[in-house]
């Protein structure tokens, strides 16, 4: 007894339905006096064994497996929502007035209610190309603001973006986990610099090239979202639209 003990639920399982086979077909004999008709049908049953093995392995439990990533990919994508909601759309928004390029970003990514599943993967690949050029400059007062700004910011949802960084099912979107580093890496540059108003140069350069990294894979991860929005969260999807970061006459009332 103390052995069974020892041995895991799906061993005992396993014996049990054995004995119970065994036990089964004995009664067979038993009843019907018909031993070779009764091994003639376990010699069957056996044969078909491997074919019965082939469709759990690879049917059924492949539908299953599809399925929990389902839902999984559905829980994690609530939790990149809740990043955008909290952290996200505003920082993409700010980052916006530093870019060099924010005119041409801007005709890629003005989203609107006829885009469709090829619209999005367009502007995938424009993406993909292009060339994100934002500069820190320390004489510059809007780019010193924007660093204690964001530095206060992101310090104050520090517990926030570690309870992000914890979710295990994080191991399935690395790039949105890229990000998620990329966010977490650069409010650790900022909270380490006291006065973020007198730095060498060589520091507002690297600041620039820790921001640069973030506004990339923010540009990337919003995209993917606002399509996941689109094609399952309609009413989220026209909240999203209304607070584009990307549209200068985005506004969340409605007027028509």
């Amino acid at each position: 007894m103390k052995f069974l003990k020892n041995m895991g639920w799906r061993v005992r399982l396993g014996i049990f339905l054995v004995i119970l086979s065994a036990i089964l077909y004995l009664m067979d004999i038993l009843i019907f006096h018909d031993a070779e008709h009764v091994f003639f049908y376990i010699g069957i049953d056996t044969a078909f064994l491997p074919i019965e093995i082939l469709l759990v392995v690879l049917v059924i439990e492949s539908a299953i497996s599809e399925r929990e990533k389902k839902v999984m990919m559905e829980k994690l994508n609530m939790v990149i929502g809740a990043f955008f909601s909290e952290v996200g759309t505003d920082l993409l928004a700010t980052l916006t007035k530093f870019d060099h390029n924010t005119d041409k970003i801007r005709n890629i990514l003005l989203v609107n209610n006829a885009w469709s599943d090829k619209d999005f993967d367009h502007a995938k690949d424009e993406i993909q190309n292009l060339t994100y050029d934002i500069e820190i400059d320390g004489e510059n007062t809007e780019s010193i603001k924007f660093l204690e700004s964001t530095k206060d910011e992101l310090v104050d949802k520090r517990k926030f973006l570690l309870a992000l960084l914890e979710n295990p099912n994080l191991l399935e979107h690395e790039s949105f986990t890229e990000l998620l580093w990329a966010v977490f890496h650069f409010m650790e540059e900022l909270e380490h610099r006291k006065d973020l108003s007198r730095l060498p140069t060589a520091d507002y350069q690297h600041l620039s090239g820790d921001t640069t990294r973030v506004y990339g894979f923010l540009i990337k991860e919003w995209l993917q979202y606002m399509e996941h929005l689109m094609n399952n969260y309609p009413y989220l999807f026209s909240l999203a639209l209304r607070t584009n970061p990307f549209d200068p006459s985005a506004k969340v009332e409605i007027s028509e």
